[in-house]
């Protein structure tokens, strides 16, 4: 055995330990079994190619912190074998070394293979290259398909495949076929440990089953003897260009967990814990943004989201006090109202009890082994002794953390940027039509770019004679693509350009524009823009990408010529990426080329380079690119991925009521900041910069402004608490001083945080003038909210709220 112990192996998990020590893993229905201790599992999802391996440390620190048993992430085929058998597990693809850093912290480590990740991650993992071998069929029983997943996974020690319960259907008796060779090449590999399938039903021995989704108490796995577990608890969604913010409340998230450990569950993982960033060209869809971010405990950038993070720390220190009662202990129901079931949980010493409210609208009161207990709706409580209160999923006492963009005390911006710019040279393609291969029909982009680009030319020409109707008639180019960005030349001239509307991109549009024939030869030139591949669902790998058939030049709207079967002539990428603009040494060897006045904007197809400093102090940094339209951006030569803030988010996705936490959370429920950009702000990582002079470069594709670039750093502005009575709270503002105590009041102050008002039958107490003394200048302060000590306000409803400010270091 290596360095990694194995605690459990699943078919797209492997739980590993890194102990000295080779530890006795089993299992039986009701834990998982670690040298005898029966254990339940609490994790949490850190994808490491979505961060940077400086941040790791810290966000598995965190993750600990947060009450975590483990640390979950995938391995991402297409990112570590993106040319075939030539491998990358540099920077932060370094596997190893985030392993090791999760043993460093103590935690276990789930390792997700795959080899399909799905993940929104471009193409689902897999390596386009893969697609484009002769005779394969992904995902069935297929030998070249077989013989290459058996390769990568066998170089990453541990063979799993993700999620094809979902979709296993349509692939027949190859599919099912192809679950069993699985199943059988991982026992093989004889580990000794148990293994899993996750989103697979009644999968083949010994796999054991696992369940994904926003909720999972009603899960219940085909074979009894299977633990209950939840490998993929979703903490917000995804976003897509043109979608709204996600948000799930704190609230919700902690219901769907303390119901699931209510019913019997031993292994929950949170996906995600940490989102991220979707460097470079490696977000899926396609349409999914720059930002990962998925409304995570941990936000992209590795702040704390509070107040989630906080109220999931408190449930999970409430079960891990009661694991070993919920893992040996007798079950049994006792029903208190229409409302309220109450879950006892009984060994020979001690019981634990939940107290379940699954009502999506009415608060209950019940009486529980003679004491009175308040269950809000859509609520559970936990009662480690039974008899006492310790945490309620709809109360919640951690405090709020409103986030804040301060702008760059480095150097005055935006006005201190000097850009300088340069033109993407598209002559040869739009004018010349010059391009590397030529073939007699329309070619798939992935078959044609092998995902070496977004970028792919489309070229061919049609010669017109004197006789020819189309010389003098209104003549229509009409194009089918497949849901990707499309832009349009002919005869040298940009005729326009068309993408997909959100919720569309995955649907074929056409495009269409007037042109004017000359006599003789006309150059049709298409620039077709991949924004991620498919990465879910059925034969997703099968699903196109770029212009597809027909392609038609139409005569008065009923006489067509179709070009498909013309000759045309491809080129995949731009001419400044593939002379590497972006990059600084390159860029430096070429600087005669960039011009510095004037700057054109909202031009399409340039490039904008400027230098800036780093922005003072330690926190996450982002750049505003408000003002640009759509491109890709790099740091000192490191991809910040894809921009694209011209893309507004659908006013209609915005409901006008107030988010509710009550109730079945979806991906359309609680969504905000409608009629905004979509992405506004683009993460830099504190690794990407240099002490010294910084360098941003830009392609701008659609057209844009870049005078209003700036660099802001990311940090807390104010805290907030607004919870009940007998309840011991914290207000932190992490390393810095609490400057100001903003307000704060005992009763039923109204509001939410940054907006709160004293109400009529408050305290009449100086609860601020208290905080100040107890607060001011401190980091953090703790405190247990009573009335002895605020008041006795003239209301039953017994609530303190408090807003502080964190000191800012940088004026």
């Amino acid at each position: 055995m290596n360095i990694f112990n194995l605690l459990f192996t699943a078919f797209i998990f492997s739980f590993i330990l890194f102990h000295s020590n080779a530890l006795n893993i089993t299992h039986d229905s009701r834990s998982i079994i670690i040298d005898g201790n029966h254990r339940i599992i609490l994790s949490g999802s850190i994808h490491y190619p979505r961060s940077t391996a400086q941040m790791w440390p810290d966000l598995i620190r965190k993750a600990k912190k947060g009450g975590l048993d483990a640390v979950e992430t995938y391995v991402f085929w297409n990112a570590h074998e993106p040319t075939r058998r030539q491998y990358d597990f540099s920077g932060n693809l370094d596997l190893i070394r985030f392993l090791k850093t999760i043993q460093d912290q103590g935690l276990y480590a789930i390792l997700r293979i795959g080899p399909y990740t799905c993940a929104e991650w471009n193409y689902g993992g897999f390596p386009v290259w893969l697609h484009n071998m002769p005779g394969v069929s992904l995902r069935t029983k297929n030998d070249v398909f077989m013989n290459e997943m058996k390769n990568f996974t066998t170089l990453i020690v541990d063979m799993v495949e993700n999620e094809y319960g979902n979709v296993m259907e349509p692939y027949g008796d190859e599919g099912k076929s192809y679950i069993n060779w699985c199943a059988q090449m991982a026992d093989s590999l004889d580990i000794g440990v148990p293994w899993i399938m996750c989103q697979q039903a009644a999968p083949p021995k010994p796999m054991l089953e696992t369940c994904n989704g926003w909720y999972c108490d009603e899960y219940k796995p085909k074979d009894p003897n299977t633990p209950k577990l939840w490998t993929e608890n979703w903490t917000g969604w995804f976003k897509s260009w043109g979608g709204a913010d996600p948000f799930r409340t704190a609230e919700d998230l902690a219901y769907s967990v303390a119901r699931f450990f209510q019913k019997g569950g031993t292994l929950q993982n949170y996906y995600m814990y940490h989102g991220g960033t979707n460097f470079g060209r490696t977000s899926g869809g396609p349409y999914i943004t720059t930002t990962y971010d998925y409304n995570a405990p941990l936000d992209e950038y590795g702040n704390l989201n509070q107040p989630k993070w906080g109220h999931l720390k408190q449930l999970h220190d409430v079960l891990h006090s009661i694991e070993y009662i919920l893992t040996n202990g007798d079950v049994k129901n006792e029903k208190l109202s229409n409302l309220v079931m109450a879950t006892i949980y009984e060994t020979k010493e001690k019981s634990s009890c939940f107290l379940s409210n699954t009502n999506t609208k009415i608060d209950a009161n019940v009486n529980f082994g003679g004491i009175n207990y308040f269950v809000p709706a859509w609520s559970i409580s936990i009662l480690p002794d039974c008899r006492e209160e310790a945490y309620n999923t709809a109360k919640v006492s951690a405090q709020t953390s409103l986030m804040i963009k301060k702008l760059n005390k480095a150097e005055d911006e935006p006005s201190s940027l000097k850009w300088m710019w340069r033109p993407e040279l598209i002559e040869s393609t739009s004018v010349q039509g010059r391009g590397d291969v030529s073939v007699n029909k329309i070619v798939d982009q992935k078959d044609m770019a092998n995902d070496a680009s977004d970028y792919l030319w489309y070229m061919t020409s049609i010669n017109v004679a004197k006789d020819d109707p189309m010389l003098n008639g209104t003549v229509t180019l009409r194009v089918n693509d497949t849901g990707h960005v499309l832009h349009a030349f002919f005869n040298g001239e940009y005729i326009g350009s068309q993408w997909s509307k959100y919720g569309n991109n995955n649907v074929t549009y056409v495009f269409e524009r007037n042109v004017n024939l000359s006599l003789g030869k006309n150059l049709i030139s298409l620039l077709s823009v991949t924004v991620g591949f498919k990465n879910y669902g059925p034969m997703f790998d099968l699903v196109g990408a770029g212009i597809t058939s027909p392609i038609e030049l139409v005569l008065n709207k009923n006489v067509v010529k179709d070009l498909s079967s013309n000759k045309w002539t491809y080129k995949v990428g731009l001419n400044g990426i593939s002379n590497k603009f972006f990059d600084t040494d390159c860029a430096s060897k070429s600087s005669s080329k960039w011009v510095s006045d004037p700057i054109p904007v909202d031009k399409n197809f340039t490039w904008y380079k400027t230098t800036f400093k780093a922005p003072l102090g330690n926190k996450p940094v982002v750049v505003d690119l408000l003002g640009l339209g759509k491109g890709m951006a790099w740091v000192n030569g490191h991809s910040l991925g894809r921009y694209w803030p011209s893309y507004i988010a659908d006013k209609q996705l915005c409901k006008t009521e107030t988010c509710d936490y009550r109730g079945r959370y979806s991906d359309s429920k609680c969504v905000s900041k409608c009629g905004e950009p979509t992405q506004r702000w683009y993460h830099v990582p504190r690794s990407f910069l240099k002490d010294s002079e910084n360098t941003l470069v830009l392609f701008e594709e659609f057209g844009g402004n870049p005078s209003g670039v700036q660099f802001q750093t990311v940090e807390i502005g104010s805290v907030c608490i607004n919870t009940h009575e007998g309840k011991e709270v914290e207000l932190s503002c992490q390393d810095r001083p609490i400057s100001k105590i903003k307000f704060a009041s005992f009763g039923s102050p109204q509001g939410v945080c940054g907006s709160f008002d004293k109400s009529e039958f408050d305290s009449e107490v100086d609860a601020l003038s208290i905080l100040e003394k107890e607060c001011l200048g401190k980091e953090s302060c703790s405190f247990k909210i009573t009335e002895e000590k605020f008041g006795r306000p003239s209301c039953e409803v017994k609530k303190l709220a408090v807003e502080v400010v964190c000191e800012d270091f940088t004026l």
